[in-house]
């Protein structure tokens, strides 16, 4: 049963995100790089390697990316008052109705998703996955197997 849930599980992630790709095309910005502007918006002034470590991606994978989101005109490197050689990020004036339009079109996308859900049903689904990701964010234990 565990391997159902977890390839249902994945099947669900991947199709939310390719149904993502197709509504969010129209913007001219992918699903990663509008994760960035969105972790970007929750911690603004973060430092380049610090933001990297929240995508929990490469330095150099950020760096490009960052580069594409400012020629774009949606963030600013600005250096660091405490350290010359670093960059702290910022959203540009300009991302912020993208990410409101994009927040508005993921809103829907859950809507619909969830819809043949009553509000009990999804309560139910938000508190399951929020209970498997404390449990899989939890400390490993490892315990040797004996057989």
């Amino acid at each position: 049963m565990s391997d159902s849930i977890a390839f249902l599980l994945s099947d669900v992630a991947r199709l939310l995100r390719r149904r993502f790709d197709e509504r969010a095309r129209a913007s001219g910005i992918t699903r990663a790089q509008w994760r960035t502007l969105l972790v970007l918006s929750r911690n603004e002034g973060v430092h380049q390697g610090g933001l990297a470590e929240l995508l929990e991606v490469e330095p150099i994978t950020l760096c490009r990316m960052i580069d594409r989101l400012a020629d774009a005109g949606l963030v600013e490197r600005r250096r660091s008052p405490t350290d010359r050689r670093a960059w702290n990020i910022y959203l540009a004036d300009r991302a912020r109705p993208l990410l409101d339009q994009l927040r508005l079109l993921a809103d829907e996308l859950t809507d619909d998703t969830l819809a043949a859900l009553d509000t009990s049903a999804r309560d139910q689904l938000t508190a399951s996955l929020l209970s498997m990701r404390a449990n899989l964010n939890a400390p490993v234990i490892h315990e040797a197997v004996h057989g």
